[in-house]
C-alpha cells in the first residue's frame, strides 16, 4: 500500500507539472484567433480542457498522498511506466478534439489520437496525418510542445520544480532511463539539463529565424520555433508536408547541427559549457558517435549512388538521413525514402536501433551500450587467447573499471539489448500478420518505433489496423523507457491482482 501511494502522489506531480506546461499552448490559439468565436477552428476549448483534466487529477492524488514515503526502486519504475502512459493518454485529447485536417474537417478516431499523442510524448514522430500543412496552428504547436518536453521527460520536468532532496529524486531519475549526473544533488543535475537545453534551442529558434531572413529557402518564423523545438528533443515532428526537403542547405545543417546537440549527453554539453572542451571531446559516447557516423554515411552513400546524378549529392543526402537515423530524431530531406534500396533501409535501421547517447533525448539502446557490448566482446576474446595469468586493464573512455565493474556493465547492457530485440521481433512478427509491406518495409517501421526516431516507409497512416497501431504504440512506449519500468508495471499489476484474489 505505501508503494501504491508513492506512486500516486508522484503521478499526482506529473499531471500537475504538465497541465502548467500545457497552459503555454494558449497563446497559439489566441494569436492566431483559434478560439471558435468567428474561427472555424476551436484551439481554445481543447487546450484548456487538456490543462483542466491534468490538474483535475494531479491536484487530488498530489495532495491526497503528499506525507507518502520516498519513492523506492520497484515504485519509480512503475511511475515511470504508468505516468509516461497516462500523459500521453490525457496528451491525445486535442487530437480527438481538433480536426487533424482543417481544409476537411477530418478528426482522428480516439487510437489514432493517442497514437499521435504517445508518438509526441516519447519524440518518436511517427504520425497519423498526411499533409502537416493542413493541422491548425494550435494543434501543430501542441504536437511541437509534446516533443520538447518528452525530449528531456516528464519526470526530469517535474523533478526541476518539485523535487525535495534526497534518494526518492535519484530513483525518480532513474526510473525514467536516466543516470548521468552534472552535479551531486539530483535536483540542481535537472534543473542544469533545462537550462541547457532551453538555451539550444533559444539559439536554433534565432538562427534559423536569421537564416530564414537572407535565404528565400530558409524557415519563416513559425517554422523556425517549431522545427528547432523538435530538432533539439530529437522528435521530428514538422509543420511542413515534406518536412525538411523545401529548406536550403543552411537551415538543413543548422537542423542537423540541433539534431547532433540534442544526441549528446547533457553531462557533456555541461562539460562543454564550463569550458572543459578536451573533457567534451574525449567522452566516449562522443567519439562513437563520430565514429558510427562517418562509418554509416559512407555506407549509405555507396548505397544510394545508383539513385543520384553524381556522388557528391548522394553524400548530402544520405548525411542528412543517417545522422536523422542515429540522433532518432526522423526529420526527412527526401521525399523518395521508402524507394530506397533494402541495403540503404537496413543501415538507416541498425542506426535507429543503435541510437544516440545515454543521458540525452535520443532514443535507441543508445551509443553507451553499444560501446560496452564492442568493449566486452574484445575482452573475451582477449581473454580466451591470453595466458591465465595476464592482468587485463578495463577502460571505458578515461575511466578503468574493475573486472566486477566491467562484468556487471556488460551483463546489464547484454540484457536490455537482448530484451530489445525479443520486443523488437514481436512487433515485426504483429506488423507483418496485419499489413501487406515487404518484410525490410516491416523491420524499418517497427525499428523506428521503437527507436523513437519516426522515420517512416509510408505503413504509419490512419488507415492502418487497429492491431497495428496499438503495436507501435507499446514500441513507441517500450523504447521510449527502455523495457525495465514496464515489465516492473506488469509484474505489480499481477502482484496486486494475485493478492485481490
Amino acid at each position: 500500500m505505501s508503494d501504491l501511494r508513492s506512486v500516486l502522489r508522484d503521478i499526482g506531480a506529473i499531471f500537475i507539472m504538465i497541465g502548467f506546461v500545457s497552459l503555454i499552448a494558449l497563446v497559439v490559439p489566441l494569436y492566431f484567433g483559434e478560439y471558435g468565436s468567428g474561427s472555424t477552428i476551436d484551439g481554445l476549448g481543447p487546450i484548456l480542457i487538456t490543462a483542466a483534466v491534468y490538474f483535475g487529477a494531479g491536484l487530488p492524488l498530489y495532495y491526497g498522498f503528499k506525507k507518502a514515503e520516498s519513492a523506492d526502486f520497484k515504485s519509480a519504475m512503475v511511475t515511470a511506466a504508468l505516468g509516461w502512459f497516462l500523459v500521453s493518454l490525457i496528451g491525445s485529447i486535442p487530437f480527438w478534439m481538433m480536426p487533424y485536417d482543417k481544409i476537411n474537417f477530418l478528426y482522428m478516431d480516439t487510437l489514432s489520437g493517442f497514437f499521435e499523442s504517445m508518438s509526441g510524448w516519447t519524440g518518436t514522430g511517427l504520425t497519423m496525418v498526411d499533409n502537416e500543412g493542413f493541422i491548425p496552428y494550435t494543434l501543430q504547436f501542441w504536437r511541437s510542445l509534446t516533443q520538447w518536453i518528452g525530449g528531456v521527460g516528464v519526470i526530469v520536468l517535474t523533478l526541476s520544480i518539485l523535487a525535495r532532496p534526497g534518494t526518492g529524486s535519484y530513483v525518480l531519475y532513474k526510473g525514467e532511463a536516466r543516470d548521468q549526473k552534472t552535479h551531486p544533488s539530483i535536483v540542481s543535475t535537472v534543473r542544469t539539463i533545462w537550462w541547457i537545453f532551453l538555451l539550444y534551442t533559444i539559439i536554433g529558434v534565432v538562427v534559423l529565424i536569421i537564416i530564414g531572413i537572407f535565404d528565400p529557402l530558409g524557415m519563416n518564423i513559425w517554422e523556425s520555433i517549431n522545427h528547432a523545438m523538435t530538432g533539439i528533443a530529437t522528435g521530428g515532428f514538422t509543420v511542413t508536408d515534406t518536412s525538411i526537403q523545401p529548406f536550403g542547405g543552411f537551415s538543413r545543417l543548422v537542423i542537423v547541427i540541433l539534431m547532433v546537440l540534442g544526441s549528446i549527453a547533457f553531462a557533456a554539453h555541461y562539460n562543454l559549457l564550463k569550458g572543459r572542451v578536451k573533457k567534451f571531446f574525449s567522452d566516449a559516447q562522443f567519439k562513437a558517435m563520430i565514429a558510427v557516423i562517418t562509418l554509416g554515411v559512407i555506407g549509405l552513400t555507396i548505397s544510394n549512388l545508383h539513385r543520384y546524378s553524381n556522388a557528391f549529392e548522394s553524400f548530402f543526402e544520405s548525411s542528412f538521413q543517417f545522422i536523422s537515423a542515429i540522433t532518432c530524431t526522423g526529420f526527412v530531406s527526401i521525399i523518395d525514402l521508402p524507394a530506397w534500396s533494402e541495403s540503404a533501409k537496413l543501415i538507416l535501421a541498425f542506426a535507429m536501433i543503435v541510437g544516440g547517447a545515454a543521458g540525452s533525448t535520443a532514443g535507441g539502446i543508445k551509443l553507451f551500450r553499444a560501446i560496452l557490448l564492442y568493449k566486452g566482446v574484445g575482452w573475451r576474446i582477449k581473454r580466451s587467447i591470453s595466458t591465465p595469468r595476464r592482468v587485463f586493464v578495463h577502460k571505458l573512455g578515461e575511466k578503468s573499471l574493475s573486472r566486477e565493474e566491467a562484468i556487471d556493465l556488460i551483463n546489464e547492457a547484454a540484457i536490455i539489448s537482448f530484451m530489445w530485440v525479443i520486443l523488437l521481433s514481436i512487433g515485426f512478427f504483429v506488423m507483418s500478420a496485419f499489413t501487406s509491406n515487404s518484410l525490410s518495409d516491416v523491420i524499418f517501421e517497427v525499428c523506428s518505433a521503437q527507436g523513437n526516431v519516426g522515420l517512416t516507409t509510408g505503413i504509419t497512416s490512419i488507415d492502418m489496423s487497429p492491431f497495428a497501431k496499438t503495436m507501435l504504440i507499446l514500441n513507441m512506449w517500450i523504447g521510449r523507457l527502455e523495457i525495465i519500468p514496464i515489465i516492473v508495471l506488469v509484474k505489480s499489476i499481477f502482484g496486486i491482482r494475485r493478492n485481490i484474489i
